[in-house]
């Protein structure tokens, strides 16, 4: 029995967050800003939300009901991806969100296992799945979103420095993953189990 068994309702939010915040990255994306000297985009820093929201749906329900939400959010954010922005980068931007949230998904239940994480409280290293899974589904999805967005498009400055921002991309989303979600995400698995034990009272 999960932790919190996911009703309809439920899941229709966490379907129109993914969907809202893709559509928010995806316009964001076309904008290059620069920080401290290095290339970005303003989108750096609105998709690690998605990760957050992934790895707390795991967490709290279960892998089967994180990989529906995802695969509901898949049509709708392509549609409103292109709404904001044009096709190629709708296609760059559900292709990286399926791949790089799937796994996600999959890194993060496997290295629960290997902790011995049964998610109903917070073990000595529950950072581990987070980070690892983070890790890998944001190198993923980093890398396969701007190559397919930007290499080789009409867009002379992205075409040129896709890579370079890709990097730089990388970089941050992790910083931002670890020092500002990772506080998030145990403060909500703290409140989350409170809440359950004041229930079971």
């Amino acid at each position: 029995m999960s932790f919190m068994e996911l009703n309809r309702t439920f899941l229709i939010y966490l379907v129109l967050l993914h969907c809202f915040i893709i559509a928010v990255s995806n316009y964001l994306v076309q904008f290059p800003i620069v920080v401290f000297g290095l290339d970005y985009t303003i989108g750096t820093f609105t998709f690690p939300i998605i990760v957050l929201a992934t790895d707390l749906t795991v967490r709290l329900s279960s892998s089967s009901n994180a990989r529906k939400v995802i695969a509901l959010a898949f049509i709708p954010a392509f549609a409103i991806s292109y709404y904001f922005a044009d096709f190629r980068i709708a296609i760059a931007s559900v292709a990286a969100y399926a791949i790089g949230q799937f796994l996600d998904v999959y890194v993060f239940s496997k290295v629960r296992e290997r902790i011995g994480d049964n998610g109903l409280s917070l073990n000595s290293k529950w950072y581990l799945a987070p980070v690892v899974s983070t890790f890998f589904a944001q190198l993923i999805d980093t890398y396969l979103f701007y190559g397919i967005a930007f290499n080789n498009s009409a867009d002379e400055f992205m075409r040129e420095n896709w890579l370079t921002i890709a990097n730089n991309d990388l970089i941050l989303k992790l910083i931002v993953c670890y020092l500002a979600f990772l506080p998030i995400y145990v403060l909500i698995l703290n409140r989350s189990f409170l809440y359950l034990k004041s229930k079971t009272l």
